[in-house]
């Protein structure tokens, strides 16, 4: 990030920028999609432990929908698992 750019106060903040929505999918609102810092933001919120969190959410509905097999789950959540406490340490 510039250091010279104003960001607005939800910049990277996930559940503002990539919400949960009623259908169980994360889905980015109307006003973030008119936003010049769109992406960057998304990118930003995706980094970190909220981010590894979207990634075993995505884990889960490919299991869920048979597009991978149980130890295909395992392994990614695991190492989903790993990245979590190396930024938790």
């Amino acid at each position: 990030m510039n250091d010279d750019i104003e960001y607005p106060n939800c910049f990277g903040a996930l559940d503002v920028v990539f919400p949960m929505g009623e259908n169980g999918l994360r889905n980015t609102p109307e006003p973030c999609m008119v936003c010049l810092h769109k992406t960057m933001c998304l990118k930003a919120a995706m980094t970190g432990k909220a981010g590894l969190q979207v990634r075993e959410e995505k884990v889960d509905r490919a299991y869920a929908s048979g597009m991978i097999g149980f130890i295909e789950r395992w392994s990614n959540r695991k190492d989903l698992q790993r990245r979590k406490k190396k930024i938790k340490e």
